[in-house]
Order: C-alpha cells, then sequence, then structure tokens
C-alpha cells in the first residue's frame, strides 16, 4: 500500500527485455534505499513494483505484459522521468489517500492551462472509471494523490499546486500525454457492497437504479 505522496522523482536508466515481458532499471535520485530490501515494493508512476536488484543507485524490477499493456510504463524511454514512493509502513503519516499501486486505467491529459501560480489539468477517463471519480474525492494520477476540482462524464479537472509541480513529474505533463489512474479503494469496496448477494453473480453487470432502488437507497 502507498499514499500518493510522491518522494522522489527518479528515471528510466535501461530496460531489457527478458521473455517477452521487461526488467526496468529505474535511478531512485534522491530516495533513500537503506530501508529496502529484495521483494519490497515501489511505485513507479503509481505501479507497483517488485525490487528484484539493488545496485546501490536504484533497483530492477520486472514488468509483465499484462502490467505493460494496462500501464503507460511502456512508453518509458531512456531518461523519462518517474514519480518513485516507497510503500507505507503502520507508523507513516497518511497525508494523501490509501493506494494500492494497481493501475485501473489509463487516462489521456486534454486540457492544460495555467490558474495563477498553480496548474489545471484536464483529464479524459476511461468510461468505465467514470463512476467511481467524485467532485472532491481522491485519485491518484501517476502515482500522486490528488483531489478533483470538477467532473463532466469521464472528464475530471485538478489543480496541481506548485509545490507538487515541483516535487513530481506533472511540471511536464501536457496535452496528449497518457497517465496512469487508479481510482479510490473506497468507491471500489462500497460498489461490491451495494451488490450483496449479486456479487457472487457471474453476470453481475454493476449498480444499478433498479438495485438501488430493491436495497434501499433511493425511492
Amino acid at each position: 500500500m502507498f499514499t500518493g505522496i510522491i518522494q522522489s522523482v527518479g528515471t528510466l536508466a535501461g530496460q531489457e527485455p527478458k521473455g517477452g515481458d521487461v526488467r526496468l532499471y529505474i535511478h531512485t535520485g534522491q530516495l533513500d534505499l537503506a530501508d529496502v530490501a529484495l521483494g519490497d515494493s515501489i511505485a513507479t508512476n503509481g505501479v507497483c513494483l517488485t525490487v528484484v536488484e539493488l545496485p546501490g543507485d536504484g533497483f530492477l524490477a520486472d514488468v509483465s505484459r499484462e502490467t505493460l499493456s494496462l500501464t503507460t510504463l511502456h512508453n518509458l524511454k531512456s531518461g523519462s522521468p518517474v514519480n518513485l514512493e516507497k510503500a507505507l509502513t503502520l507508523n507513516s503519516r497518511l497525508g494523501g489517500h490509501l493506494v494500492s499501486g494497481h493501475v485501473d486505467g489509463v487516462g489521456k491529459v486534454v486540457g492544460r492551462r495555467e490558474d495563477a501560480r498553480s496548474i489545471r489539468l484536464d483529464i479524459e477517463a476511461p468510461k468505465a472509471l467514470a463512476k467511481y471519480i467524485a467532485h472532491k474525492g481522491s485519485i491518484c494520477v501517476d502515482g500522486a494523490s490528488l483531489t478533483v476540482n470538477g467532473i463532466d462524464g469521464s472528464r475530471f479537472d485538478l489543480n496541481i499546486v506548485p509545490h507538487t509541480l515541483q516535487e513530481t513529474t506533472l511540471e511536464g505533463i501536457q496535452v496528449g500525454h497518457e497517465v496512469n489512474l487508479e481510482v479510490d479503494l473506497i468507491a471500489r469496496y462500497l460498489e461490491r457492497l451495494v451488490l450483496g448477494e449479486k456479487a457472487s453473480e457471474s453476470a453481475a453487470s454493476g449498480v444499478t437504479e433498479a438495485l438501488l432502488m430493491e436495497r434501499g437507497f433511493i425511492r
């Protein structure tokens, strides 16, 4: 688990194809690796990766074809900056929100504009994720915990304050860029709870107005 509070910006130092998937070598910059061991998790642009080697200036991690196909990691080139966060511990501050490091979908930046000292980003999410994104709710974008300012269908906007711009890769995000999205865990679990016994049915299609009426949530 993670918090979405980026601890360092690293860079992709190299990648090696291995039997159909890829091993990434990440330079970790200022990230303290003194307490990191083989098998530990480090979120890289919001993707939970397992450390398989620790050469001293970074870490190596294997990325499966599944992960490559469902995230933006396949877009990384040598020197690409990446947001990094070590897994949280029981005595960590939860400064952002609970993040699993399991990307739900890839969004696309469709707007960027200055707003005083901040930057406003408009992001188009996959339509299937729209129901989990709420006004003033939390969302993880490339590993960073952010607050949704507004939402219109599957499009939402964010206000990126100067500190976040300075400490993450978001300052370099431009229109057309793809970003990893992870919706709030609470929204996903709530959906399953509302489904009740219907969650065990293979054809369960999710929460509908009829189901909410049946459960007494609306009349």
